[in-house]
Formats: structure tokens, C-alpha cells, sequence
């Protein structure tokens, strides 16, 4: 399991315009099966992302595609971890220990 921080590197002007793009791929990884929640930060200068993917790679490949990224409004910083316990509503994404 992975958590994507997303930090802005411009102005939210400039986070705003791209906005639409960000939702659609948003919405094309939630569709895929990859993003398990996401949202803003607070204070706003940035976002956060639980995702689940089979590895690292996969996960900075699907980061890279973000329009923030590919526009360079944002940087991402990834976290692996190993989601041992979870809510009853996770339970198909916990995992073992290797």
C-alpha cells in the first residue's frame, strides 16, 4: 500500500487551472481499481493519496501521469507500507508480513 503527499511547487492559480484534468485521472485510477481515498491538504498546499498498486514502479508510473506532475505544479513523495491492520471495510487490502 502506498500513500502519495503531493506538494505544490506553484500558485494554487495555477493548480486551479488544472484542476479538471486532475479529477479525470483521478477518477481513472479510482476506476482502475488503484486509489482508495484522496484530498486535499489543510492548510491547502498540497493533497494525499492511499493507493494500492503491486509495486513502487507501478505507483511512480501512475504519479508521472498526473497533469500536476506533468505540468510541474506538484511533487510527489511516496510512502510504501505494509497495511497489516485495517478498518473492516479495508480488510481485502490488508497484507502480510513478508
Amino acid at each position: 500500500m502506498f500513500v502519495l503527499e503531493l506538494t505544490y511547487t506553484a500558485p494554487v492559480e495555477r493548480v486551479d487551472a488544472l484542476m479538471a484534468e486532475h479529477i479525470t485521472w483521478l477518477d481513472e485510477q479510482y476506476a482502475a481499481g488503484v486509489f482508495i481515498a484522496s484530498g486535499r491538504k489543510n492548510p491547502r498546499d498540497g493533497g494525499v493519496i492511499l493507493a494500492v498498486a503491486e509495486d513502487r514502479a507501478a505507483i511512480e508510473k501512475i504519479a508521472a501521469a498526473d497533469p500536476f506532475a506533468a505540468h510541474g505544479v506538484c511533487a510527489y513523495r511516496i510512502i510504501e507500507f505494509i497495511a497489516t491492520k485495517t478498518a473492516p471495510a479495508l480488510a481485502p487490502y490488508r497484507q502480510q508480513l513478508p
